[in-house]
């Protein structure tokens, strides 16, 4: 019996680079002979999950395992659009943020069709264009931001989609409300915008726009969060799009219902009706963490890109991939760059203090060897 793969995967999946996730904790700190390891690669929050989400997934019945979950997150996508003040139909729930980028595609693309992103942003946007056979037009980033003439220059008739990651990850960068609705009335309706809004409660500047107070207005425009990094259940993988009516009601053709699990479903629910003060509690951890390492950085001349976010890049002055291995061994794990098409820099989650002491303990030792 002859397989022949050549004829029966279409070339842009067979040429796709696949992505190789890391190996487990444990068998990480196997290869590398290190008793511990600071995740610092992954934009985690340190403190997990506000209080409630936690009971939420301490209390979980072992037998309600066996039963299906809401298929479209029904008393979720209420409570978001409770919260938004939207109708709880313009909110589609995935199971992550690449599910739902995956979503949008699928719903406005075909073979011909591009998307247009940026070179340095979130890789999936371009990824999941690319094994969808669709071209992803790359415009080169501009003072570490999107540049939104270039971007505008590349729309063509073949355009659907424009993908914006606000804030960028991973140079921390936003588009001011000013200058996203500028961008929007630019398009005028005529291709879909998705502003990815995943590190949005991070943000505390006045000029960052809250997108989904914008769609009203913007019918062409769609919005997504996720409860991956903010609300700490990354391990639960749930994130959601909102966008109005009648562009949700095309997206959501392209839904697998079940997808969300109900642990992700009810979880997320108690994040939202937090009331510890969990983002406050946040947001001041990463202050200190970036205001520490920014200072411990400039001490040692290394250039670093600091905005929004709960992580920065380093600038190094060699090998990116040879600096993880090195920073490995100390039982640090941080994001080489050269894969966001960043070589010799390198992306750090701020976390604790704990991590952040360590982390600059273990790269002055790198640097000296």
């Amino acid at each position: 019996m002859n397989l022949n793969l050549d004829r029966l995967v279409p070339a842009y999946v067979r040429e796709f680079e696949p992505y190789i996730p890391s190996k487990p904790d444990d068998e990480l700190k196997k290869l590398y002979g290190c008793d511990h390891l600071y995740r610092l690669n992954n934009n985690e929050n340190p403190l997990g999950p506000p209080p409630g989400a936690q009971e939420i997934i301490r209390r979980f019945q072992p037998p309600r395992g066996a039963l299906y979950p809401s298929g479209d997150s029904f008393y979720l996508r209420r409570e978001i659009g409770r919260v938004n003040g939207i109708d709880p139909d313009q909110v589609i729930v995935g199971n992550g943020a690449n599910e739902v980028i995956a979503f949008v595609v699928k719903a406005f693309c075909q073979q011909g069709d591009n998307i247009i992103t940026t070179d340095k942003t979130f890789a999936v946007y371009e990824w999941v264009a690319t094994f969808s056979g669709i071209e992803a037009r790359l415009v080169p980033i501009k003072d570490e931001s999107f540049d939104d003439k270039g971007m505008l220059a590349r729309v063509d008739g073949n355009t659907k989609v424009l993908f914006l990651c606000n804030p960028n990850n991973p140079s921390g960068t936003y588009w001011t409300k000013d200058r996203l609705i500028s961008f929007l009335n630019a398009l005028d309706g005529r291709q879909i915008v998705v502003v990815d809004e995943a590190y949005f409660e991070f943000v505390e500047e006045d000029d960052y726009p809250n997108g989904i107070s914008l769609i009203r207005d913007y019918p062409n425009l769609v919005v997504f969060r996720t409860f991956s990094k903010m609300y700490g259940i990354a391990g639960l993988r749930i994130g959601y799009l909102a966008a109005g009516l009648p562009v949700a009601d095309m997206i959501r053709r392209t839904c697998v219902v079940y997808s969300v699990n109900s642990v992700a479903q009810e979880a997320a629910l108690a994040c939202l009706r937090d009331d510890t003060g969990h983002i406050e509690q946040t947001r001041a951890l990463i202050r200190e963490s970036r205001s520490f390492l920014r200072e411990e950085l400039a001490k040692l001349k290394m250039p670093v890109i600091a905005g929004e976010g709960n992580y920065l890049i380093v600038k190094l002055q060699g090998s990116d991939t040879l600096a993880y291995r090195k920073l490995m061994r100390e039982g640090i794990m941080i994001r080489p760059m050269t894969g966001f098409r960043y070589p010799n820099h390198i992306r750090v989650t701020l976390a604790q203090m704990e991590a952040m002491e360590a982390f600059m303990a273990a790269l002055k030792k790198t640097l000296e060897t």
